[in-house]
């Protein structure tokens, strides 16, 4: 019968969680954070609104908070790779102690004194308020590296700053989880009215070491999975065995040491899955399949997580405290600012970044919401208001975090954003970088095709005699040399040089000029990634020619006429202009008979077209046809 009740609300929680998912990318649309959306649905659907997730689902669910907070400490400790931090180790250590310290010590004193404006801390004892209080304190230390890394990965950030906040990030989640540990033992002897003496700091201390001990020992079990060939969702879902195994064993732990010594031994859980992690990233060889098994699972980790903290919330609740919540975000903005200037100073770091050290550092996400889960838990009397004000907390933090931290970036300049693509002036020009047999030939062909095109000779060595084109002398791979070049209208840039020099100028073009459409001839494979991130079009030799062989075999007709190899048929890629075309469907554009629409790409994504599908301004239209009604079209969709 359990189980029949336990499967009833597995599956009316998954509804809940697939409409919860939907419902935040509403959100995400209207700019506010996608935890947002989750914990707002997770309440409405909560025993305080609608009731679809009553109270009772929540106690027999309570495993999957549990299998949830595993994979966050997974993710926070797979992210504390030492090799990345030891350039600004000096730096790291200066903020990070000061972000802690300091915004611990300062958040604890100030929320003790004004205990009694805090609804549930009103009346309490002085030892239950200190208690309450430096658990406050510790959530307030926590930070997102997940949210840190997505403001660094969209602003392609990079620089003595950026390392900097991003080996705090990471650090101090870690430091937050054994300060963490160390807090809610020592508020539960206080809260709970328990000695504290020198035995309670005895056990204590034995209590961290095992857990210490035991996550070392956790590394070597999750490396099990990795050492196999087994498929990437079957490790993930081993990893999530493994984590909700860590609380199991934990709960196992407490209940025999009660039942055996009359006084329960706490391991805690987070520690041992985050030094499991950090042992796996860091001595094992499988720290990027790791990270990519976390990366696999962790979307639905944080829906899952996410619309059952907010289940678990009253609205009313979550209303009543929210003045509270605004005053301790300021509260917590200020003592990071301290901290921050503490650890620009220490560092001896430059003057310019005391003002804004502490704007990375204001984002929380899963391991604050984790541990005020944690302590809602713990604490059933006032816990529940406790993490209303946490979670209020995060989500201001959310909406304030990552526009300051992209300000900061900017105001450093370590952010490298795409420049502005420049508008259509009429005439297709192409610029092909390196003067060799095939640039010319390549020229040659785009003249042809009535592209305007320049040739840049990088290597004064070469020297080819060309008549009907442009060949311009660049002296020096430079953002200087590159402005000399007037590249601002090209709508194609071909790269044909060394990937070194490829990539130099990609990343000038990206950053300066903004070019649509830029062309890469890869020399070595391993220098992939680092082009695709640039959006370019990567053209490796070794593989085209096979793969076109391969398309003529098995498509002989297509591919001759999409390489212009039928006299008088060629392909064109044209982009809506017209604005008497936008909105019109396909069927009703009345192409020549001896054209058809092979694609049409909108903001990067290929459409499956039919005839009723709606043209929009700005979408890449792929036709085939006869070479005057190409012509004719590209006018008509062009003007």
């Amino acid at each position: 019968m359990d189980i029949k009740i336990l499967l009833t609300f597995l599956i009316g929680f998954f509804i809940v969680a697939l409409a919860a998912n939907e419902i935040a990318k509403v959100f995400q649309k209207i700019k506010f954070p996608l935890i947002t959306g989750l914990i707002i649905t997770g309440i409405v659907a909560g025993s305080s609104v609608l009731n679809f997730i009553p109270p009772d689902a929540l106690d027999r669910l309570n495993f999957l908070n549990e299998i949830a907070l595993a994979i966050i400490a997974f993710s926070a400790g797979s992210e504390l790779y030492l090799n990345e931090l030891r350039s600004r180790i000096n730096s790291i250590k200066w903020m990070t102690l000061g972000q802690l310290v300091i915004t611990f010590v300062m958040s604890s004193i100030v929320i003790y004194f004004i205990a009694d404006q805090i609804p549930f801390m009103t009346n309490q004892p002085a030892s239950h308020k200190i208690g309450i209080s430096i658990l406050f304190a510790t959530i307030f230390v926590a930070r997102s590296p997940s949210s840190a890394i997505a403001v660094i990965n969209e602003m392609r950030a990079n620089g003595p700053f950026t390392k900097t906040v991003m080996g705090v990030t990471v650090l101090k989640d870690v430091l937050v989880i054994i300060l963490f540990a160390v807090c809610l033992s020592v508020a539960k002897a206080l809260i709970n009215d328990e000695e504290t003496g020198v035995l309670f700091f005895v056990i204590l201390f034995f209590e961290l070491i095992a857990s210490f001990s035991i996550g070392f020992l956790l590394g070597k079990i999750l490396q099990i999975p990795f050492a196999t060939k087994l498929d990437i969702k079957l490790k993930g879902f081993i990893i999530l065995i493994i984590g909700f195994s860590v609380y199991a064993f934990s709960h196992f732990i407490k209940l025999k040491s009660f039942e055996y010594f009359h006084h329960e031994f706490r391991l805690e859980p987070l520690l041992i899955c985050i030094i499991g992690s950090f042992a796996l990233t860091n001595y094992s060889k499988h720290r990027i399949e790791f990270s990519e098994v976390l990366d696999d699972i962790s979307p639905l980790i944080y829906i899952i997580f996410f619309t059952l903290t907010g289940a678990s919330l009253s609205i009313q609740t979550l209303i009543s405290v929210f003045g509270v919540a605004v005053a301790l975000f300021f509260l917590r903005l200020i003592t990071m600012f301290f901290g921050g200037v503490f650890g620009v100073y220490a560092a001896k770091d430059p003057k310019k970044y005391a003002l804004i050290a502490w704007m990375p550092y204001l984002t929380q996400a899963g391991v604050a919401l984790g541990l005020a889960t944690i302590i809602s838990n713990e604490f059933p009397v006032w816990g529940q208001q406790f993490e209303a004000i946490v979670i209020a907390i995060i989500v201001l933090n959310q909406l304030v975090g990552p526009p300051l931290f992209k300000w900061s970036l900017n105001y450093v300049k370590e952010s490298h954003l795409r420049s502005k693509i420049p508008e259509f002036d009429g005439t297709r020009d192409a610029v092909i970088f390196g003067l060799e047999d095939q640039s010319i030939a390549l020229a040659n062909q785009l003249q042809r095709n009535k592209w305007d095109t320049r040739i840049i000779n990088v290597d004064r060595k070469q020297e080819k005699v060309v008549k009907d084109f442009e060949v311009i002398e660049l002296t020096s791979i430079s953002l200087t040399g590159i402005k000399k070049l007037a590249l601002e209208k090209t709508e194609a840039i071909i790269l044909m040089l060394s990937d070194e020099d490829n990539y130099k100028l990609a990343e000038l073009i990206y950053e300066h000029i903004g070019t649509k459409e830029v062309i890469v001839r890869l020399n070595k494979r391993e220098n992939f990634d680092k082009f695709h991130k640039l959006g370019t079009l990567i053209i490796e030799p070794a593989t085209a020619i096979v793969s076109l062989l391969d398309h003529f075999v098995r498509s002989p007709n297509a591919t001759s006429l999409l390489l212009g190899m039928d006299e008088g048929q060629d392909s064109m890629d044209v982009e809506i202009r017209n604005e008497d075309i936008h909105g019109m469907r396909l069927r009703d554009l009345r192409l020549p008979s001896d054209v058809l629409v092979l694609s049409i790409k909108r903001k990067g994504q290929l459409l499956v077209s039919h005839g009723y599908t709606r043209m929009r301004l700005g979408d890449i239209i792929t036709l085939v046809g006869g070479e005057i009604s190409l012509e004719d079209l590209k006018f008509k969709f062009d003007t």
